[in-house]
């Protein structure tokens, strides 16, 4: 059940990742540090804050707390001057860490509680609670991405007005 679980999750994760990545693909350098208002986060900074993140809960989740002392959030939302290239740097080695403490995981480690903020937490909440929270921040890419380009935009999940067409599709592709 663990393995069926960790399989489960790991592509739930993936599929958040693609749709930040064809929303990524799509901008260009500039948009990646465009923000609607001061408030407002630019996707530079959500790729910092999520891949800061995963780094601190996933780096040695077992053995130290998933709030390393090294992380500083509030820096994650500051302005970044960082290339496209270097952006999708950071992006990758959040995800392959996330991805790699994920592939760790069996059942004799499953159920070894793991710390954040100094509380105990059980493995299955830490990952119920990221699975929660990477969507998001994926969601805020792709709608940023979406208000930049307008017409451009290519949707990175079912088109808008095309559910029935690719309801027909997937249906079609099952039949044997």
């Amino acid at each position: 059940m663990v393995e069926l679980y960790l399989e489960n999750i790991t592509k739930q994760f993936k599929s958040y990742k693609e749709v930040a990545d064809k929303t990524i693909s799509q901008l260009e350098e500039k948009d990646l540090h465009w923000k609607y208002n001061e408030e407002s986060n630019s996707i530079a900074s959500i790729i910092v804050h999520l891949s800061e993140n995963m780094l601190s809960r996933w780096t040695d989740f077992f053995t130290s707390d998933g709030e390393k002392k090294s992380r500083n959030r509030d820096a994650e939302f500051e302005s970044h001057n960082l290339s496209k290239q270097e952006l999708l740097i950071i992006w990758k080695k959040g995800w392959t860490c996330l991805f790699d403490a994920l592939a760790s995981i069996n059942d004799t480690n499953f159920n070894q509680p793991i710390y954040i903020r100094n509380k105990e937490h059980k493995l299955i909440e830490s990952i119920t609670r990221q699975i929660a929270h990477y969507p998001y921040h994926i969601g805020q890419i792709a709608y940023v991405g979406k208000m930049i380009l307008n017409d451009k935009w290519q949707t990175a999940s079912i088109a808008k007005g095309k559910s029935k067409e690719f309801m027909k599709q997937e249906f079609e592709k099952n039949l044997i």
